[in-house]
């Protein structure tokens, strides 16, 4: 389980077939095998790690259902990508709870500045639009941020200056697409309300 909330930006570092490298700050021994880390908002489990002086270098295997409900079939060499560790039980649950299981790809339709913050609008897939909710959580590549208001199959949300800095969000434009996770209770209360029907 994770809260959103970025704890490191990684870089692709290399592929082979279904596997991935992730450069990372964690420290090598801090990273056991089989660790579950979100990488873009997707729980992948860690297969291998190798220390690095500025860190780490760990692998990741990606199954094809995963790329088919993710941004990672579009993943290369350098590019940079939000990364949080699993809780660990008694640490501060500074998010919203987020399992790491995306439902699908978001893509901005629109970006502008509001002030100090950015306002960005998505577009989502018809079936997930009715878990968004106007303020309302949602993980957008691993970022746990609050729904501002919502259109149909249109949302938007504010992203801070801190936010802006510390994950990938900073160099986020329209046009892009983002792995989506909706808020897990939304999506149990709705299947809840399905077989009340």
């Amino acid at each position: 389980m994770f809260t959103g909330i970025i704890t490191d930006i990684g870089t692709i570092a290399g592929q082979s077939g279904s596997s991935f490298q992730i450069s990372s700050s964690y420290p090598a021994a801090d990273i056991a095998l089989g660790a579950s880390i979100a990488c873009d908002g997707v729980c992948l489990t860690v297969t291998s790690v190798e220390p690095r002086p500025e860190g780490s270098v760990f692998s990741v295997d990606v199954s094809n259902e995963t790329r088919s409900k993710t941004t990672i079939g579009g993943w290369h060499q350098d590019r940079r990508i939000n990364l949080e560790r699993a809780l660990a039980l008694g640490d501060e649950m500074g998010g919203h709870v987020v399992s790491g299981h995306v439902d699908g790809v978001a893509r901005i339709v629109d970006c502008q500045d509001d002030d100090v913050s950015r306002r960005f609008t998505f577009e989502v897939p018809e079936h997930l639009a009715l878990y968004i909710a106007p303020k309302g959580s949602v993980a957008l590549d691993g970022t746990s941020l609050t729904v501002n208001e919502v259109n149909g199959n249109r949302f938007g949300v504010n992203v801070i200056p801190h936010t802006l800095t510390v994950t990938t969000w900073g160099a986020k434009s329209r046009g892009e697409t983002v792995n989506l996770e909706v808020d897990v209770f939304a999506r149990y209360l709705a299947r809840m309300m399905e077989f009340r029907k």
